[in-house]
């Protein structure tokens, strides 16, 4: 099956589009977690987070910055998270890389995660596998 983003991209399929550059394309999520809730993608397919470049990288994070201060001043709210799921075990639907930037308000009462608390001496260990996987 075609990718979705990459169909959007192409303008094969219908969509809200918020902003787009030669780079990036910013459009309005068909299932939104809150309202105004928006996905930016680069226009270049990559299938995950590792496989996009630092410098195409720079272009699409900038866009995110820029969609986060439009929904600030353009929705009046105070916030936002920005994410990304990174492969189907974090919750990647669609192997085209993408941000999502989520507006939030106070009482939106969108839970995100639960905290947990590192066993005595287990934050050390956690550090240390990702500091060797950093070599």
């Amino acid at each position: 099956m075609a990718c979705v983003f990459c169909k959007i991209i192409k303008k094969e399929i219908p969509y809200y589009g918020i902003y787009e550059d030669e780079s990036v394309l910013a459009f309005l999520d068909i299932a939104p977690v809150n309202y105004g809730h928006t996905i930016v993608v680069p226009k270049k397919h990559y299938a995950n987070f590792e496989e996009i470049s630092d410098e195409e990288l720079c272009k699409v994070i900038k866009v995110v910055k820029k969609i986060g201060k439009a929904i600030i001043k353009g929705l009046k709210i105070r916030g936002y998270n920005i994410f990304v799921n990174n492969n189907p075990v974090a919750g990647q639907v669609i192997s085209h890389m993408h941000f999502h930037v989520v507006p939030r308000t106070e009482e939106d009462g969108l839970q995100l995660w639960a905290q947990g608390k590192y066993e005595e001496g287990e934050a050390e260990k956690v550090m240390k596998k990702i500091q060797l996987g950093l070599i």
